[in-house]
């Protein structure tokens, strides 16, 4: 028996809120430094493996010997776009650009990219990562123009 399109359900659009409840213990001079303006990560002390974002167990050799650095900042931009059509949560911001970033030190980032007029957005551009707190509390990172 074949199902014609009369005899299956019909499928209403609805809200659905998440609100998980992340531990972050383990990461918290991550979002300790945030808060006092600086980007810190992870690294494993036994391979020397970097994360962004910090983790608390290295996913390369198992270890849970992980130490804390701050990030320079210093990145090279590798690939970006412009959103225009924005999803629902962020209808209320402006069209932005998101950008992946290299640091120096060799991880990548993905966060906003600020500070640049649209036609000075390309692949090799410089920029800094920095942490910020936005008016109304929120902590974040975004790439701007370098110092």
């Amino acid at each position: 028996m074949s199902l014609s399109p009369t005899m299956l359900p019909t499928l209403k659009a609805r809200e659905v809120k998440v609100a998980p409840e992340i531990p972050i213990s383990k990461t918290l001079p991550f979002w300790e430094g945030l808060k006092q303006g600086k980007v810190m990560t992870t690294k494993c002390r036994k391979c020397g493996k970097i994360y962004f974002p910090p983790v608390a167990d290295c996913g390369e050799c198992l270890s849970s010997d992980m130490e804390w650095l701050e990030l320079s900042g210093e990145a090279e931009i590798e690939a970006f776009t412009h959103i225009v059509v924005r999803p629902l949560t962020f209808m209320n911001e402006r069209p932005y650009t998101v950008a992946i970033g290299r640091l120096k030190e060799g991880i990548r980032v993905v966060a906003w990219l600020t500070d640049f007029k649209k036609s000075e957005v390309k692949v090799g551009v410089k920029a800094k990562l920095k942490a910020f707190v936005t008016p109304d509390g929120n902590i974040m990172y975004v790439f701007t123009r370098p110092d």
